[in-house]
């Protein structure tokens, strides 16, 4: 009899040290960063966790990537400089901005022998062939030969391209030769503030078709302009703007 009553005491104390190891054990599962325990007890029955927990605030799937990573094939993937999907969002967001050159237009006035003159927006490096190809290329009547195609265009500039008879009846009164009609048919004429229409008022540097309307207001119920400086009187145009024009300009 006490041979028994030992062997049933030493059962009973190995279950209690089963139970508390098993205490323990649960215990510092639970105090793992980032690991809950009910994320114990699911790995303790076997069960897969499905999606990304966020720790310390339960949610899980795609709203979990705020406080851990990318879920990927192998194991998460951390996001740097900054937190889940804010983070990819802004980098992405940046990515195409640096780096970009803004180019200004510029307005050039088209006319003679052209299929629709008028004035132009064309990009800074623009040749002269691209400025008529704009205004629908030349007519049959054109003297194109006598303008030099290459040439660089500048803002404000007028291109006027001549007809043939034009050009033959001026070499015949000998006011012209080819030279000086390829040199003179593109050049960049000053713009008359009293006379210039809408069109030409808006091929000076910053004008657009609201100041242009407003310089002709100006000039019907003032009697025209009396000198260039006047024009500082519109509007939106004060010394800086009137720096970049003074040289384009005449009354």
């Amino acid at each position: 009899m006490k041979y028994p009553k030992v062997k049933i005491a030493l059962m009973a104390l190995c279950v209690l040290g089963a139970g508390v190891c098993y205490g323990l054990n649960r215990s510092q599962e639970a105090r793992r960063p980032g690991i809950s325990l009910s994320e114990a007890s699911a790995y303790d029955s076997g069960e897969m966790v499905t999606g990304i927990e966020a720790a310390g605030d339960g949610r899980s799937g795609d709203d979990g990537l705020a406080g851990t990573g990318i879920q990927e094939p192998g194991g998460v993937k951390p996001v740097s400089g900054g937190t889940g999907r804010l983070a990819i969002e802004a980098a992405e967001g940046s990515i195409g901005s640096a780096g970009e050159e803004t180019v200004l237009p510029f307005y050039v006035h088209i006319c003679g022998e052209v299929v629709s003159p008028g004035v132009y927006e064309l990009k800074e490096g623009s040749r002269v062939f691209q400025a008529i190809e704009k205004a629908g290329g030349v007519t049959d009547r054109a003297a194109a030969e006598y303008l030099n195609m290459a040439e660089q265009v500048k803002d404000g500039m007028k291109i006027v391209v001549p007809g043939k008879e034009e050009v033959e009846a001026a070499k015949a009164r000998g006011e012209i030769s080819l030279q000086a009609e390829a040199s003179s048919s593109v050049q960049k004429n000053k713009v008359n503030l009293n006379t210039a229409t809408k069109e030409e008022l808006m091929t000076l540097r910053g004008v657009g078709e609201a100041k242009a309307n407003d310089i002709l207001k100006y000039r019907e119920s003032h009697g025209g302009f009396q000198k260039i400086e006047d024009i500082m009187k519109i509007s939106g145009i004060k010394d800086a703007a009137f720096q970049k024009i003074k040289d384009d300009i005449t009354v």
